[in-house]
């Protein structure tokens, strides 16, 4: 998850979508870049608002999911990539 330091709408969005990505992906590995610290990388991925996700190092959402959303595309992308 993209994020800045002292974001709300990052800090409201976290502990919901790190649980339902937990309850997708078994061996989820949850991390928190501040955007500021990877700037370029951020440009490059296409990030319009944070928090963004990327998964496996693709933009996946450029704005913020809802838990919902992010765990349907979590549940179609596990359907694409069996473990």
């Amino acid at each position: 998850m993209f994020h800045t330091p002292g974001c709300p709408r990052c800090a409201a969005a976290r502990d919901e979508l790190r649980a339902a990505a937990q309850a997708v992906v078994k061996d989820l590995e949850w991390l928190e870049v501040d955007v500021f610290e990877i700037f370029n990388r951020a440009v490059e991925l296409g990030m319009l608002m944070l928090p963004a996700i990327a998964i496996e190092g693709k933009l996946f959402f450029a704005t913020t999911p809802t838990a919902k959303e992010f765990l349907y595309a979590l549940i179609e992308r596990s359907k694409g990539h069996p473990e």
